[in-house]
């Protein structure tokens, strides 16, 4: 029977790659039908995934935001896809009790994340948000965040900027890579006390570094292709399963010997040891359990989930940040004119300046465009749900038991049932208020943070580290889009751009700086 089950998962991962291989042959042949025998929508789908979300967001704007994707036979990909914010609310907040992850996603995480809190339902999920908010409102904590993203913005984001853009003909650089280095560094520091020193003039292939993003482009690739597949993959040790081993081999050593090494700094430290979220753990968990290590998988999971949290949304809303602003010079002028108007700067003889946590906090234009960025490109594009028991949504449609749901952030930046006709346009004031203060949008229409009880922690927190960096960059930089340059969102986890390279201008002169 094994042979048999074994050489049906062939047959039908035959017909799913003759699929992709014949896709230009589809298109001619499928016209305006969605769905077709045996394969359901899929062709559909593979036609469009060079601008799959585009192609989703217009999918539900076509059916009045909230549709329904068959796939092919024995494929488990049948789901509900919804971005109208009466079904968001209902999903993440009024009858959230039914809409745990769900096994599938756990299954596609299981490696990477284990039972961290991004991979956790229920009680065990509870708990872990519980010590994270903990943690997170601590005071220390706060302070290490701010003079992480300072200390990084000074000696290790300055001096690349600067090296490169002193230069007689200005280089093109990869800004998604920089940001994406940085935010590393910063988060390392936060969760590990640990600075991996990726952001150098040298740009290092750091291997535990390296070693993440294959993780994350490996566990994406596992959400695009039927779960026998890349089960298939796993069980031969081949393609991306097997990048995917070698990247947790790699990784997970590194972190282990450090979760030993923090532990035993920990256990024999005389005064207290600088705070940082692993610190914090491990102190909680020698508490409760001693110097067990039997707590270090605990502690391996807690760490990583933390770093992808940390690293992946505040970098990739970062990298559409400086994108949107570079494709509308006004908006960057009136960021500037809001950080002359307010009148806190001290620079003395040109020096570069970075603003402090407090000082972005009263710049309301800033924030607005930040938001304004999270609307268009939110980090974390999709959600990913589950129902337990059969449910009715508020659109009328019917959600079978064990059914999976999702919820296309990105589509609903796009909704003029939303956000007007104008909602394809980049317009910070549309978040501004008559009395010129941020105005509040329900969680369920700006999802980038979620909703409901899984809503985002770390918001707070984000918004200081985003305003931080981008004060930082626009008022002693200029930032150019390359001209002609391709731009779309690319096939991951996180929304991040697939082709996108920056041109920085020469540092603003001392006296543009000072005024």
């Amino acid at each position: 029977m094994e042979i048999f089950g074994v050489l049906a998962a062939v047959a039908v991962l035959v017909c799913f790659l003759l699929l992709r291989c014949c896709r230009n042959e589809i298109r001619k042949l499928n016209g305006d039908k969605e769905k077709w025998p045996i394969v359901g929508m899929l062709p559909r789908l593979l036609i469009n995934s060079s601008n799959v979300y585009d192609y989703t967001a217009q999918i539900l704007i076509n059916n009045g935001g909230t549709s329904k994707f068959k796939g092919p036979w024995f494929t488990n990909m049948n789901f509900v896809i919804t971005s109208d914010p009466k079904n968001v609310h209902h999903i993440l907040s009024d009858n959230f009790a039914n809409y745990p992850k769900g096994p599938e996603y756990r299954k596609m995480f299981d490696e990477p994340l284990g039972d961290g809190i991004l991979n956790s339902d229920s009680e065990s999920w509870r708990e872990k948000r519980r010590m994270i908010q903990l943690f997170m409102k601590n005071s220390k904590y706060r302070v290490l965040v701010e003079k992480t993203i300072l200390r990084k913005l000074v000696r290790g984001l300055f001096p690349i900027l600067d090296h490169v853009s002193r230069k007689e003909i200005s280089e093109i650089i990869d800004m998604q890579d920089v940001i994406q280095r940085f935010m590393y560094d910063s988060i390392c520091i936060s969760v590990l006390g640990f600075d991996p020193k990726c952001l150098t003039i040298e740009f290092p292939e750091v291997t535990h570094a390296k070693a993440f993003d294959i993780m994350g482009e490996a566990v994406f690739y596992r959400h695009i292709v039927p779960e026998f597949y890349w089960k298939f993959q796993k069980w031969l040790q081949i393609g991306e399963e097997k990048k995917l081993s070698r990247a947790l081999q790699t990784y997970d050593q590194f972190l282990y010997k450090y979760i030993s090494a923090k532990r035993e700094q920990v256990l024999n430290e005389k005064e207290a040891a600088d705070f940082d979220l692993l610190t914090a753990y491990i102190r909680v968990e020698m508490k409760e359990h001693g110097n067990s290590t039997a707590s270090n998988k605990f502690l391996r999971d807690t760490a990583t989930n933390l770093l992808v949290a940390g690293r992946d949304t505040p970098a990739a809303g970062l990298v559409w940040f400086f994108w949107l602003v570079g494709k509308h010079p006004l908006v960057e002028n009136k960021i500037l004119e809001e950080i002359r108007a307010a009148n806190f700067l001290q620079e003395k003889d040109g020096k570069l300046r970075v603003f402090s946590a407090e000082e972005v906090s009263s710049l309301v234009y800033l924030h607005a465009a930040v938001c304004e960025t999270l609307r268009l490109y939110p980090p974390v594009h999709t959600n990913h749900k589950a129902a337990i028991e059969e449910d009715m949504l508020p659109s009328g449609h019917r959600v079978r038991r064990k059914m999976r749901v999702l919820i296309s952030f990105y589509s609903m930046g796009r909704m003029e049932a939303i956000w007007g006709k104008d909602c394809l346009e980049f317009k910070p004031e549309r978040w501004i208020s008559d009395k010129g203060g941020i105005l509040h949008v329900p969680p369920y229409k700006f999802v980038a943070f979620n909703d409901g009880p899984r809503s985002c922690l770390g918001k707070d927190v984000s918004f200081i580290q985003m305003k931080m960096v981008a004060s930082a960059i626009l008022w002693n930089y200029h930032v150019q889009v390359v001209e002609d340059h391709p731009v779309s969102p690319g096939l991951a986890v996180v929304l991040s751009n697939e082709k996108w390279l920056e041109r920085l201008g020469s540092p603003k002169d001392a006296k543009l700086a000072s005024c």
